[in-house]
């Protein structure tokens, strides 16, 4: 055996290695230290509907825009949130589907994603004498539209949510859970002027026009000073209303026309189920080829074993999200990762029959089947490609699962073959552990 291989050898066992480490069981996780991440159809979660209201669009955005640029806040907003891998994506002309899967609070979500988060500061109002003018609940009243004051540049603005840069949760003693601010250098002389205006008397803090917080001006908060939302929050209430501000506002409010939960016990069934189809499926594929190719067949039995551990590594290390559909490719992969191998050994045992050496029948059955498997993948590489493509274009995330899954097993499988039994292969023949043509399946 040549060095050539003998180093192939040693990098076969040691990926192998490394990828068996990555998804060994490790804090009781199912595979790798994340386990797998599931799809929603597998983990349990909830599907959102919301429908946009594009009749209250800037008249100078278009639709098209409006709809990309509230889906792109929607998909900053459950991202920070925490949700694992979540589906944002348009449905028709108006309408947005959010996919959260493993989301047990979903109260706090649906509030997180449907708020349109426009942040404004409002004045109080007085009377001709100076008094405070009062509800009749004896709450103060404050002004329609929001706190406005001049630019560094004379022009009169509003201040809004607009010029802020930063919003972050925190704990102050006095106060608990705030929010604090940070603006950029127009929002913060704005605020300046505001705040100095207004000393010692009530500024309303209002998002989606409903007030949140009217604390009482203490002093002037000057530009390099930090100011603050509080009111009666809860840690994670403050926390959403950070990346509410953060994500910046909506640009057209949305109705949540649907809402679904998916119970995690049915994507337990799914899985024990599609296990339970993939194991049977294995088992057969192994008892044939080993019953019909003998040592070949073998041979492809440990390089399908290695297959299927790469395959979990490279699902467990990204991570990618197994979807049911994604479950349906890899059970499919499964049985088209030995059909290159299936080429490569009737190539062979046609060489065995005409008279040839091992060595020689080796490196010939590997050569002229290459081209079969090369064709054949292509074909396959096309369809996984349109299919990704259509899924994306339609909305159908899961046809795109099932299209990423498949391509990846089959690149996979063209690897295994042409790589790991070609490698095995030479090996045995090298060392001539076995010489006898009937072991290959071939009768002399």
């Amino acid at each position: 055996m040549s060095s050539k291989n003998i180093y192939l050898l040693i990098f076969i066992i040691v990926l192998f290695g490394l990828a068996l480490w990555s998804i060994l069981p490790v804090n009781t996780k199912l595979l790798g230290p994340n386990g797998l991440t599931l799809g929603l159809d597998l983990k349990g979660g909830s599907q959102l509907l919301y429908e946009a209201n594009l009749s209250q669009k800037d008249p100078s955005m278009s639709e098209q825009t409006a709809m990309a640029s509230v889906i792109e806040k929607i998909q900053r907003r459950v991202n920070e949130y925490g949700v694992t891998e979540p589906t944002v994506q348009k449905q028709g002309t108006d309408r947005i589907l959010v996919q959260l899967p493993g989301v047990e609070n979903i109260t706090e979500a649906i509030k997180l994603i449907g708020k349109t988060a426009l942040l404004d500061f409002r004045e109080q109002k007085f009377n001709a004498n100076g008094t405070p003018m009062l509800d009749e609940m004896g709450n103060p009243i404050y002004q329609d539209e929001p706190a406005k004051a001049s630019g560094k540049d004379g022009q009169v603005r509003e201040l809004t949510g607009k010029y802020l840069n930063r919003a972050y949760r925190d704990i102050d003693p006095y106060e608990g859970p705030v929010v604090f601010l940070e603006w950029d250098s127009e929002g913060a002389y704005l605020f300046e002027q505001i705040t100095k205006r207004n000393v010692g008397k009530r500024l309303a803090i209002f998002l989606d026009n409903e007030m949140i917080s009217d604390p009482v001006v203490q002093a002037t908060i000057t530009a390099t000073e930090r100011g603050y939302i509080k009111g009666r929050f809860t840690i994670d209430e403050a926390g959403n209303l950070a990346i509410q501000l953060n994500s910046g506002s909506l640009d057209v409010p949305l109705t949540l026309i649907d809402q679904r939960d998916v119970d995690a016990s049915l994507g337990a069934d799914s899985i024990r189920k599609s296990m339970i189809a993939g194991g049977i499926g294995l088992v057969l594929l192994l008892l044939f080829m080993i019953a019909y190719y003998r040592l070949l067949g073998l041979v492809a039995c440990f390089s399908l074993g290695i297959y299927g551990v790469l395959l979990l590594a490279i699902f467990s290390f990204f991570p990618m999200t197994l979807t049911l559909p994604g479950i349906a490719a890899l059970i499919l992969s499964l049985g088209m990762a030995v059909d290159a191998n299936v080429l490569i050994f009737e190539r062979m045992k046609e060489e065995l029959r005409s008279g040839r050496t091992l060595g020689a029948v080796v490196e010939t059955g590997f050569n002229r089947a290459w081209t079969a498997i090369r064709d054949s993948n292509i074909t396959t590489f096309i369809a996984c490609a349109v299919l990704f493509w259509l899924g994306g274009t339609f909305g159908a995330f899961m046809v795109r699962g099932f299209a990423l899954t498949l391509f990846i097993g089959v690149a996979l499988s063209m690897f295994t073959a042409i790589i790991i039994t070609r490698t095995f292969l030479r090996f045995v023949v090298g060392g001539r552990l076995v010489t006898n043509p009937a072991a290959y399946g071939v009768r002399v």
